[in-house]
């Protein structure tokens, strides 16, 4: 889809505004979603970039006669400045990710009597009850039974067509049966005999099923719906080859239109107790189920399971980033190589791309990039979730650090990393940036914590050094991340602003990231990015400990340390983590990829 300019947003906003008069509306609300929460949303969805031109993965944009705003949260301020100047649309900012300050916008704006349209087929239930409640104490009305989109919205995309393709056994390291098993003992203990699923995450992972409906993670959609003996899963026809439909079969899996999920919904018995979470389904969906049904609400069993990756799962993610590590030496190599040579064409931020994509299809097991990848040169490194377009980017020259986030979706896990580098000349105060935030790094990878510790606790670890400094930075420090699934993935969250609640309780066998940074807006951006993984680091009379292995492999840059500001002990743990990159990384190069590596991972 492309990006509209100032002109264009002004027309389909006046197209909007033209439909909502007509349906007599008096608020349009556009949330970043689609039938099944997803973050990354296939093009049919992108409704809120269509008629905004934020492309930022999270925003919600709302739409009254005189007044149109986009809240988001502080990862794309910057961004959303940029890139709605001249629209019409105010920015809102919003203090957290999970903060909802547009419900509370929406209350006191709108007066009794009127009424907001959202489609219920892409709003949150867990939004839908907290705006309901919001607008019944105003009197004022919410309808979800319209998408004023498709009526506006002229060259809408179609639905995706991508065939779905299993994920094998080695990398498959639990069979569909076993996992279904897994579910079902989950559903009895609940009191439930049927269980609704419609996040695309969970559904691939119960099935050993991936797909390429939506850019970067390797997911498909459908619904899905267990019974003690059955399942079935509701996909588009075409999607699922007939070898594929006649072996699920054999597993005892049906296959059913996307569409029939609603009626197969509306015809539960009156003896169903359905299994649904209220976090990870749609008002739309919920509607589809009636009222003589009953209901248990709790988390979706398959992602506390897929969290918990198995020792098999590890093996195969460590071998994945070394694969991963070795392929960013290349790409290294050849960004130094680059800059050097004075005959050289001008380097791009967008060149970034296309060349640590091209490293990564070079490596086994590589499927594709696990987001867009994060390449900001001096200013650009500030704006925490650019991406450079041929429209927009810039030249790498001169001095200053360059910002390159990335990551790769592969057969054997997903990988997801920041690097900061020197270009050229840098100055004490870059030096000074990038070593607090490498002070905060360690300081959570070095962490030990009981097991259970709800995840968002262990956020104020990573802040500690940088806070003592008067610093912080506006994202969160951690999130879960998938194996060769969502490069975001739950329950876990290192974050202020997950609440911490049971279900974010760490556990062996979840992959994390760890990624503070550290923002000066016209000037640079630092982030410094691992994964991480839980395991067990002994018992003592006060219970079971956990600590982290680092898995992500790749060389963090010295040439930006100031090494008075670490500690003994920060040294320590930086020098034998390069040590270990070199190990492990030096079997997979050679040539000039191998001398950089060496060079690259001398002692502090």
């Amino acid at each position: 889809m492309n990006t509209p300019d100032p002109s264009q947003v002004a027309e389909r906003l006046a197209l909007l505004r033209a439909a909502m008069r007509q349906a007599q509306i008096d608020a349009l609300m556009i949330p970043s979603a689609d039938p099944h929460l997803s973050e990354y949303l296939p093009e049919r969805w992108q409704g809120r970039e269509w008629a905004s031109g934020f492309t930022g993965s999270v925003g919600t944009l709302i739409i009254t006669p005189e007044f149109a705003g986009l809240w988001t949260d502080a990862r794309y301020w910057t961004q959303a400045e940029q890139q709605l100047a001249e629209t019409g649309i105010q920015l809102m900012k919003l203090t957290s990710g999970a903060s909802v300050q547009y419900v509370d916008w929406l209350a006191s704006h709108l007066k009794s009597g009127q009424t907001l349209a959202v489609d219920g087929a892409v709003l949150g239930l867990a939004i839908a009850r907290l705006l309901q409640t919001a607008l019944d104490a105003k009197d004022v009305t919410l309808r979800t039974d319209l998408d004023l989109l498709q009526q506006v919205w002229q060259d809408r995309p179609a639905l995706p067509a991508a065939p779905v393709f299993e994920h094998l056994p080695p990398y498959a390291s639990k069979s569909r049966s076993g996992k279904l098993a897994d579910l079902r003992g989950a559903m009895q203990q609940a009191g439930a005999n049927r269980h609704l699923i419609s996040t695309l995450d969970d559904i691939a992972y119960l099935f050993n099923l991936r797909g390429a409906d939506v850019n970067f993670n390797p997911i498909f959609l459908s619904h899905a719906l267990v019974t003690p003996t059955r399942a079935t899963l509701y996909i588009a026809d075409g999607k699922v080859s007939p070898e594929l439909r006649t072996a699920l079969a054999d597993e005892g899996i049906d296959v059913a239109p996307y569409e029939s999920a609603a009626t197969a919904l509306a015809a539960l018995p009156a003896d169903s107790t359905l299994l649904l979470d209220p976090r990870r389904v749609t008002h739309g969906t919920r509607q589809w189920i009636p009222a003589k049904v009953k209901v248990i609400e709790a988390i979706n069993p398959t992602t506390l399971a897929k969290s918990r990756k198995s020792e098999q799962d590890a093996i195969h993610v460590r071998a994945t980033m070394e694969q991963d590590g070795a392929a960013l030496c290349e790409f290294f190599t050849w960004l130094d190589q680059t800059l050097a040579n004075p005959d050289r064409a001008p380097l791009t931020e967008v060149a970034i791309d296309q060349q640590i994509t091209a490293a990564r299809a070079r490596r086994p097991g590589f499927v594709s990039p696990s987001f867009a990848t994060i390449a900001g040169f001096g200013a650009n490194g500030a704006i925490m979730h650019y991406r450079a377009t041929a429209a927009r980017h810039a030249t790498i020259e001169g001095n200053g650090l360059l910002l390159i986030d990335s990551g790769g979706q592969y057969l054997g896990g997903t990988t997801d990393i920041t690097r900061v580098v020197a270009v050229g000349r840098i100055g004490d105060e870059h030096r000074r940036d990038f070593t607090l935030v490498l002070k905060a790094m360690i300081a959570l990878s070095a962490a030990r914590f009981p097991r259970g510790t709800r995840s968002p606790m262990l956020d104020a670890i990573a802040r500690a050094p940088l806070w003592a400094e008067g610093l912080d930075f506006g994202h969160g420090t951690g999130h879960g991340v998938g194996y060769f699934l969502n490069v975001h993935e739950g329950p876990q969250s290192i974050s202020p602003s997950t609440m911490p609640e049971p279900q974010t309780a760490m556990e062996p066998g979840m992959i994390t990231s760890i990624e503070p940074g550290l923002y000066r807006p016209g000037r640079w951006g630092i982030r410094i990015e691992n994964l991480v993984l839980n395991r067990s680091a002994g018992q003592t009379e006060f219970g079971e400990f956990l600590n982290f292995e680092t898995l992500t492999l790749c060389p963090i840059d010295t040439r930006c340390i100031e090494p008075t500001l670490l500690r003994d002990d920060e040294k320590r743990w930086l020098n034998d983590y390069h040590a270990t990159v070199r190990k492990r990384l030096s079997p997979l190069l050679s040539g000039d990829a191998l001398a950089w590596l060496e060079q690259r991972t001398e002692t502090l």
